[in-house]
């Protein structure tokens, strides 16, 4: 029955995950498919340079929480202890399985972002702490060069600095989720790492207009 309930968690977490909040609010508000402007990612970032703040900060908070909820699914299963390495297990499935379903939406066709803000709904469920000053990072960052994408990176980095060297956490797979996460937003930010050694990566201004 468990494994059931889990299975069930499951399908439910890459459910969630798989709302495609930039498709559905640029079809729904602005008539165009966010996939087909901009970098044709379908994304905070690109949502926030194509269609502006009034949609990019709630696809960003929506992306968010559609990965934080999914971690908190461990809650329905009180056998387990908080804190516990068989507890933060569970998060991490529920979580990554979220994080998947954005990368990978069956509400459209499979073709979703980068996963970025997911990610940092999922940190946030686990490590708030760690995931918050990353946070900080990602906008300080920001401030200075204007890059999503290096931000995203700077962001990325500090996580598992935070939680393996400041934290020092015992739990092997917080570490490892830590270290992978900053892989993935490597290999999936390959083409922007180009585009940023040769300096012709698009800049975001998400605080001002461009003058």
């Amino acid at each position: 029955m468990e494994n059931i309930y889990i299975i069930l968690a499951s399908l439910a977490a890459y459910l969630m995950g798989s709302v495609p909040t930039s498709v559905w609010i640029g079809k729904i508000f602005y008539g165009i498919d966010i996939r087909n402007y901009g970098s044709g990612n379908a994304g905070t970032t690109n949502t926030f340079r194509v269609l502006g703040k009034k949609a990019g900060i709630p696809v960003f908070i929506i992306d968010v929480c559609k990965a934080f909820f999914p971690a908190k699914f461990v809650v329905f299963f009180p056998y387990l202890i908080a804190g516990t390495p068989q507890y933060v297990n569970m998060q991490l499935l529920f979580g990554v399985i979220a994080v998947i379903g954005h990368i990978f939406p069956i509400y459209a066709k499979l073709k979703g972002g980068k996963g970025v803000a997911s990610l940092l709904g999922v940190a946030l469920a686990i490590a708030p702490f760690a995931a918050f000053v990353s946070f900080i990072v990602f906008l300080i960052t920001l401030l200075i060069t204007k890059y999503v994408s290096l931000s995203s990176l700077m962001a990325g980095f500090s996580f598992p600095i935070m939680i393996i060297l400041v934290g020092k956490t015992t739990i092997i797979s917080l570490m490892f989720f830590s270290v992978l996460l900053s892989v993935l937003l490597v290999l999936t930010h390959k083409k922007n790492i180009e585009r940023l050694i040769r300096r012709e990566e698009n800049k975001a201004y998400l605080f001002k207009k461009r003058k």
